[in-house]
């Protein structure tokens, strides 16, 4: 492990608790890639953010690190497929890596790729071939592991799986897809099986699934190869499907709910829509359809009544700014390209996807955009697909086998 400080010790190491909070799971506290933080820099410095620290040696991943408490969370794939959890301290120093276990050795995209989710102690991760482990993180070992896709009857799919475990209180949720089990619950301190949702004959794909409670029931909704579902959290039973293909039967950008009402997104062309869900949310009517923003792996975010996300097909990639309300496009730019979006204090950070990985500060409004500073993260593969993460002030990037610091406080 190769850990390179660049700042003083007495600068990094001032409060960070007014700036924000930690960062347990993929794309946030409520997977929306909306950050919570406040007082960050509106307008970056020439050749952009200082840069606190930098680590190596984490191995093959594309997987967003996590930041809990005073760790930090990031997977890799080292020699023979061997992936470890490795636990950093603020300085971005290895504290120790927990195994656990083999990666998948998918041709375009071998290494770790799950993000994985962390609840109190417990931290879940999927591997690309179908294991499901819960890691006690006091004592830093296995405490179970399920193979999904052995267990459940589930099909292998063409990338392999990269889904983020979701945690709902005492369970813990994911998709194997097939004939037997769309989505399943498992005990979370046992990996017993709480339920199974059934009615759907469909492989899984690579969506991050949503929890939320709409009019007091917990919904989860994620997509499969060939559809948009809508599950019960309580019982797993699935209360409607929508027919959303793409090509290659890639689905992999997470819903966005609202005030009863939910938005979804895949490339290819395919585009996504709106729905007005019912009252208990076992029907929906389609309020709007929309094929411009074709948004294949990098996230959109809703920002005061507009998604903001990056097209894939369409336009050959840009920025492109909808009304949520009635799914207008208010433009689409190609000064940024197919890019990782998230958001935070009104600003959209955008981690394009190319060999150059130019990160973007964006000023975004539904009358254009003004890009107010970038940087490019330098080395490594030609992938740039990690997810960033803002966590306290600070922004993380991680880019083939180095994760990067980067301090975007107004004040220090």
């Amino acid at each position: 492990m190769v850990q390179v400080r660049v700042c003083a010790l007495a600068v990094f190491f001032v409060s960070l608790a007014a700036y924000g909070v930690d960062c347990p799971q993929f794309r946030g506290l409520d997977r929306t890639g909306v950050y919570p933080d406040t007082g960050l820099l509106q307008r970056w410095p020439e050749g952009g953010p200082p840069l606190l620290w930098e680590s190596s040696g984490f191995g093959v991943g594309f997987t967003s690190p996590l930041i809990v408490k005073d760790r930090i969370y990031v997977t890799g794939t080292l020699a023979d497929q061997e992936s470890f959890i490795f636990v950093l301290d603020q300085a971005g120093k290895e504290i120790e890596r927990i195994g656990y276990g083999i990666e998948t050795t998918a041709e375009s995209a071998p290494g770790s790729r799950c993000t994985p989710t962390i609840d109190g102690s417990d931290l879940f991760i999927l591997s690309g071939p179908g294991v499901l482990s819960c890691i006690d993180l006091s004592a830093s070992s296995v405490r179970w592991q399920v193979n999904i896709l052995e267990k459940f009857n589930g099909p292998q799919i063409e990338w392999h799986l990269s889904e983020s475990p979701l945690v709902d209180g005492d369970r813990v949720i994911c998709t194997p897809g097939g004939a037997d089990a769309a989505m399943v619950a498992l005990d979370r301190k046992t990996g017993d099986t709480v339920w199974v949702s059934h009615g759907l004959t469909d492989m899984t794909s690579h969506v991050v699934p949503l929890l939320v409670e709409h009019n007091g029931r917990r919904l989860v909704f994620t997509e499969t190869a060939k559809y948009l579902i809508c599950v019960d959290a309580e019982k797993g039973t699935l209360l409607w499907k929508r027919e959303h293909e793409t090509e290659w039967d890639i689905h992999a950008v997470t819903p966005i709910y609202r005030n009863g009402q939910l938005y979804y997104v895949a490339g290819y062309k395919s585009g996504g829509g709106l729905l007005e869900l019912s009252e208990d949310g076992s029907s929906y009517t389609v309020k709007w359809l929309d094929t411009e923003l074709d948004c294949q792996h990098h996230g959109v975010v809703y920002l005061d009544g507009f998604l903001y996300g990056t097209s894939h097909h369409r336009g050959g990639g840009r920025l492109v700014c909808l009304r949520w309300d009635t799914g207008e496009m208010m433009w689409a730019d190609k000064a940024v390209r197919q890019s990782s979006i998230i958001a935070a204090e009104g600003m959209l950070y955008a981690y394009e996807d190319s060999r150059r990985g130019t990160m973007r500060l964006i000023k975004a409004s539904p009358e254009g955009l003004e890009v107010r500073g970038e940087f490019s993260m330098p080395g490594g593969p030609k992938e740039h697909w990690a997810h960033p993460v803002i966590a306290n002030g600070l922004l993380y990037m991680r880019h083939g086998d180095t994760l990067r610091c980067y301090d975007i406080r107004e004040s220090r």
